[in-house]
């Protein structure tokens, strides 16, 4: 007996699709059946877009700056226009920083609690309308095991990505009798161009950030997030609300 894909008739959406965890999620969730959009400020999200047409799949893409609400709204409807209703979101866009704090330039902390953490609240905001006029969705967060325990040098990354934890565990308690399950993945090291081309302040002291570093410095594939994103979309994971997962070789064990 032939059984439909795990998401078939569903559209998603995936923000930071041009690369990286974003990239490998939009092409897992649609070679699963899901039609997705393909939501980044860059360019290399129109090759995501291709790779997926070009393997059967349907997707679109759109530009949008996580950060503001008129962007965010604006590619929403863009993509449901094409797509249909979204019923999973995939909040994967991200900005990782290290800096002393005592230097920390206030901008620097604007701009990774308003990507990390208010373009989380914001995507939720303009899909959850969505899902729950058309029979319910799923939403996983990308939290970070620096969300999960307090990292060196990383105190805005750190603040954004545990404020990433709560917001998952408010929504899915706030939805919980309304059809939507909310979760999040927290990752530890990952290799992708933005952790391939981190930048570390002068100064720094390796020894306090080695608690983040696997044992033999194992890094993920993005696919690995990718597919626990997929199955805690599916209905295979239907009982699966307010977890925040990590995958990070044992580092949060």
């Amino acid at each position: 007996m032939t059984t439909p894909p795990r998401f078939d008739g569903r559209t998603a959406i995936v923000t930071g699709a041009a690369s990286g965890i974003g990239r490998a999620t939009a092409l897992r969730l649609a070679a699963d059946g899901a039609a997705v959009g393909c939501l980044d400020l860059a360019d290399a999200v129109e090759q995501t877009v291709d790779d997926i047409r070009a393997a059967g799949g349907r997707a679109s893409a759109a530009s949008v700056d996580v950060r503001d609400e008129d962007s965010v709204a604006a590619a929403v409807r863009a993509v449901e226009a094409e797509l249909g209703p979204t019923r999973i979101l995939a909040n994967v866009a991200g900005v990782l920083r290290f800096a002393h704090t005592e230097t920390l330039d206030v901008a620097e902390w604007d701009l990774l609690i308003d990507v990390n953490l208010k373009g989380p609240f914001l995507m939720c905001r303009a899909t959850i309308p969505s899902m729950l006029a058309n029979g319910g969705g799923v939403i996983t967060n990308v939290a970070s095991s620096a969300g999960m325990f307090g990292q060196a040098f990383m105190v805005h990354y750190c603040a954004a990505k545990g404020g990433v934890v709560q917001l998952t565990r408010s929504l899915a308690w706030e939805y919980l009798k309304r059809d939507i399950r909310v979760n999040a993945i927290a990752p530890g090291g990952v290799d992708t161009p933005m952790t391939g081309s981190v930048a570390f302040p002068e100064g720094i002291d390796f020894e306090l950030i080695r608690k983040t570093m696997a044992i033999g410095n194992k890094m993920l594939s993005p696919t690995e997030p990718a597919a626990l994103i997929a199955f805690l979309s599916s209905d295979e994971a239907s009982g699966i609300n307010g977890v925040i997962v990590p995958i990070d070789h044992a580092v949060t064990a």
